[in-house]
């Protein structure tokens, strides 16, 4: 009986421990959305003056967009993202998509011109709470054509990081499809790896999902969960 008892008293201390370990990512998630504007503390990047552009960095809540720049932002997500939706299994649902993106937990930044102000790229994203982990979720990068290729979308991503170890999450989480080369890359290019949580099929495969889930770590995050005690910081041995 000894052992039994001693197996299900560990068992019921792990519970308790995972438990308390999602209510402090909770907190960090709840925290961070109490920051007015988590783009203020990083002047620098605010502006964009590379390759011939010259692009001012808002940050907005979903809330506070215009109808007009809503959508533009519609338009650019169905112009760039419709096919790649068909061609997929999980297929192109306008009506789901528009809810998500203009969720009320759903933040912007938008990229607009110094000069004219006329918006030119976009990332909706949230902090949120991901398998325990307090995240920044990168649901959409989505550039102009005529902005493409000019180190825009590297900058907003930089962006996005900062501001996500900044507030103390764990890592910046984001979906590519796997037939999206080009957008492989890019991410692949910025460090970013395949997450633990992207799914596989029963047999280990992944082949039977069209995307990938992509993360890069915050170095500096002190893992939250007990089974990571025994790793470094960000749950990888040290």
């Amino acid at each position: 009986m000894g052992k039994k008892a001693n197996s299900g008293k560990e068992k019921r201390q792990a519970m308790k421990a995972e438990r308390l370990a999602v209510a402090a990512a909770q907190k960090i998630v709840s925290e961070a959305h109490k920051v007015d504007n988590p783009l203020e503390p990083f002047t620098v990047f605010k502006t964009f003056k590379k390759n011939g552009l010259d692009l001012v960095i808002e940050y907005k809540k979903s809330t506070d967009l215009d109808a007009e720049t809503k959508k533009w932002v519609w338009e650019l997500e169905e112009k760039n993202m419709k096919h790649s939706y068909e061609v997929c299994d999980i297929g192109w649902d306008p009506q789901g998509k528009h809810s998500e993106m203009f969720d009320d937990r759903a933040c912007y930044l938008v990229a607009k011109n110094g000069s004219s102000s006329t918006p030119v790229a976009f990332s909706h994203f949230r902090f949120d709470v991901d398998f325990g982990e307090p995240v920044l979720y990168c649901y959409e990068l989505q550039l102009e054509k005529q902005v493409q290729r000019k180190g825009l979308g590297k900058f907003m991503m930089q962006v996005l990081e900062l501001m996500a170890f900044k507030n103390n999450m764990s890592k910046v989480v984001l979906t590519t499809f796997k037939h999206n080369p080009d957008g492989l890359n890019f991410f692949y290019s910025l460090n970013y790896s395949v997450d633990d949580t992207s799914p596989e099929d029963d047999n280990g495969s992944s082949e039977s999902f069209c995307y990938f889930i992509l993360s890069k770590k915050n170095p500096r995050f002190k893992s939250l969960h007990p089974a990571d005690q025994s790793k470094g910081n960000n749950g990888t041995v040290s």
